[in-house]
């Protein structure tokens, strides 16, 4: 999961290189957090207009989530 957000994001963004994922542990409610780190130059890159992107995101990571009976939350920062 981790491999395909990052594939995702470096497609969108100019500064590869920054692109960072962290994976939390899942919580009491089973879900896991993803933290997204990008260059601050990217960041509307990556949330888009009106969080259109994002949204789009975190959507593609919910479905592939479903696969493997995973809950998953992204979180751009």
């Amino acid at each position: 999961m981790k491999e395909l957000l990052i594939a995702m994001v470096t497609e969108l963004v100019n500064d590869k290189d920054a692109v960072e994922v962290t994976v939390d542990e899942a919580n009491e409610e089973g879900v896991t957090v993803y933290r997204l780190h990008v260059a601050p130059d990217d960041m509307g890159r990556v949330i888009g207009k009106q969080g259109r992107i994002a949204r789009a995101i975190r959507t593609v990571m919910r479905a592939g989530a479903v696969r493997y009976n995973q809950k998953i939350a992204v979180e751009i920062e």
